[in-house]
């Protein structure tokens, strides 16, 4: 056992190094198929610049969290990352742009979400989006269907939905009509979509207005009369999350709220046992929503070859290598071109998962302003973090929904506090 974890330790280790002189290191992290189509790619890349060798090292995710922060402090590690804590470590990302063949292409495909990865006050170019996460509903058509209920629109209020599915409900005897995952991050973009301003004007957490208290309220009472699932959010506590994926896929609920990395497990578990479709985001008074995330491929300011990470990135950065990565990994592009061409030929043979899949690249390309920013805020996760256990508590019957809001604000400046505190 001694030796294993030496020579575990020793790999890890030597991914998170530099590489030498003329080779690029990558450090990977899958969640599926996707190290294996980046060899691929790499492969390609290899073949058409022989004097760049490029190391590819799929590692588990826990060292990109755990190691990988500690190498960065100490001003060491990999060429180029693939990271999901992309704002807070902003200041260890490489600024690409002296180093890419045309830095406007890359402004212009990638920069709606280049702020997500950007030191605060700087336009430098970092990297990209590997792909797109988006939060957004999915529907039981065929439960829908018997129950003789049409869907809402694409523009229909979050009310109508709920409604619609409360119908399926009472028709079809279900549990309850719907669920939101348990997440301060799942009701954020409902939250916005109701007109909520979550930032003040110093760039920290605003007190929850009236518009944020207006969908709270609405999200509680909707659980008081049976139409949100209750135990999806009464069964835990504090801030842990749990999602509602399982009532769906089970058909005890009608309408199910998460988000795009969701798709793969529907598809895999439902199969063909109903009909299923992705929704995109219910509407507020203020517009229809998704909230956006991912992981992002970046340069790591360490690096010893600039200039051969940069025609790396070049390369796995253009349209047509970007169109396959995301359609051979089931990925949401996060590149404009790539988006707007449409026509994505996503590598699945289950229907339902391949409209959810273009559905949601679809609702990517409409994002509120306040949404697409969330990722690039620092404190956005104190105000996930800071929502939920109240929420909870008053779905509960613990504390009257009226009575919540202030102590989620002080939840939030604790968190803002702790935030502000480790860096």
């Amino acid at each position: 056992m001694r030796k294993l974890l030496a020579t575990t330790a020793a790999m890890s280790a030597l991914a998170l190094g530099g590489a030498q002189a003329g080779d690029v290191r990558i450090l990977w992290y899958s969640d599926g198929i996707e190290g294996e189509v980046m060899q691929d790619l790499l492969n390609r890349f290899m073949e058409e610049n022989p004097d760049i060798n490029v190391i590819l090292d799929n590692v588990a995710y826990q060292v990109i969290m755990e190691q990988l922060p500690i190498q960065l402090a100490a001003g060491e590690g990999p060429d180029i990352a693939r990271v999901t804590n992309i704002k807070e470590q902003a200041e260890h990302w490489l600024d690409l742009t002296p180093h890419l063949e045309d830095p406007e292409y890359w402004r212009d495909n990638f920069g709606a979400q280049l702020d997500w990865m950007r030191p605060d006050g700087t336009d430098i170019i970092p990297g990209f989006m590997t792909q797109l996460t988006l939060t957004g509903g999915f529907a039981n058509a065929t439960l829908f269907e018997q129950a003789g209920v049409e869907m809402p629109a694409l523009d229909a209020h979050w009310s109508e939905w709920v409604e619609a599915a409360r119908q399926v409900q009472e028709s079809q005897q279900l549990e309850a009509a719907f669920s939101i995952d348990r997440s301060g991050h799942r009701i954020t973009g409902p939250i916005i979509s109701y007109g909520a301003e979550l930032k003040s004007e110093d760039g920290r957490p605003a007190p929850l207005d009236e518009a944020a208290q207006a969908f709270i309220t609405d999200l509680v009472g909707w659980t008081d009369d049976g139409a949100h699932m209750r135990d999806v959010w009464v069964s835990a506590a504090g801030t842990t999350y749990r999602a509602g994926a399982d009532e769906f896929i089970n058909a005890n609920i009608a309408y199910y709220y998460s988000g795009s990395w969701q798709i793969a497990n529907l598809a895999g578990k439902i199969g063909d046992t109903f009909d299923w479709i992705a929704t995109g985001s219910p509407c507020g008074d203020a517009g229809c929503t998704g909230l956006p995330g991912g992981a992002a491929l970046v340069g790591i300011r360490y690096t010893q070859n600039a200039e051969e990470v940069g025609k790396v990135m070049d390369f796995l950065g253009r349209e047509d290598i970007v169109r396959e990565f995301s359609e051979r990994t089931l990925f949401l592009p996060a590149h404009r071109g790539v988006v707007e061409a449409g026509g994505l030929d996503f590598q699945t043979d289950d229907e339902n998962a391949k409209a959810a899949l273009e559905s949601f690249v679809a609702a990517s390309s409409s994002l509120m302003e306040q949404a697409n920013a969330m990722p690039g805020w620092r404190y956005a996760n104190a105000v996930y973090g800071g929502m939920v256990s109240r929420i909870s508590q008053a779905m509960a019957g613990e504390m009257a929904v009226e009575d919540i809001f202030e102590r989620i604000d002080s939840d939030i400046a604790e968190q803002v506090a702790a935030a502000d505190s480790s860096n």
